[in-house]
C-alpha cells in the first residue's frame, strides 16, 4: 500500500514511474521514476500508526530503517539496473516515507530527495 501511495504522490509531482520492484539477488529498488532528464531510484519505507495525531506517535521514524547496509545493497542493485537497462542518464537516490493511519484512512508522505550514499 505504501508503494502504491508513493507512486500516486510521484505522478502528482510530475514524475513518470518507469519501473517498480526491480529485484536482484542482493537487493531491490522499490520505484524507478524519471522527471525531466533525471532518473530517481526511490526507496519506500512505510509504517503503520494507530493515529497520526501527535499524542499517538511514538519516536520511530521510517527513514531510520534506511541504514548503511540497506544503502550498500541499494547501491549495488542500482549498478545492476543501470547496466541491465543500458542507462546513460544522471540519477539520484531518494527516500519516500509513508506513515499510514489505517483506522482513520489517512497517510502522510515525506519525500527525502537526493540522499548521499
Amino acid at each position: 500500500m505504501g508503494e502504491d501511495l508513493a507512486c500516486k504522490f510521484l505522478i502528482g509531482k510530475g514524475f513518470i514511474v518507469v519501473d517498480r520492484n526491480y529485484w536482484q539477488k542482493f537487493g531491490e529498488i522499490d520505484i524507478v521514476a524519471r522527471k525531466r532528464r533525471i532518473v530517481h531510484f526511490i526507496e519506500v519505507k512505510t509504517v503503520l500508526y494507530r493515529t497520526l495525531e501527535p499524542e499517538g506517535r511514538d519516536n520511530y521514524r521510517p527513514e531510520d530503517n534506511v541504514h548503511i547496509h540497506k544503502l550498500k545493497r541499494l547501491a549495488r542493485t542500482i549498478e545492476a539496473y543501470i547496466f541491465d537497462k543500458n542507462l546513460d542518464s544522471d540519477f539520484q537516490i531518494d527516500v519516500i516515507t509513508v506513515k499510514l493511519d489505517i483506522t482513520n484512512k489517512k497517510a502522510k508522505i515525506q519525500f527525502l530527495e537526493n540522499i548521499v550514499l
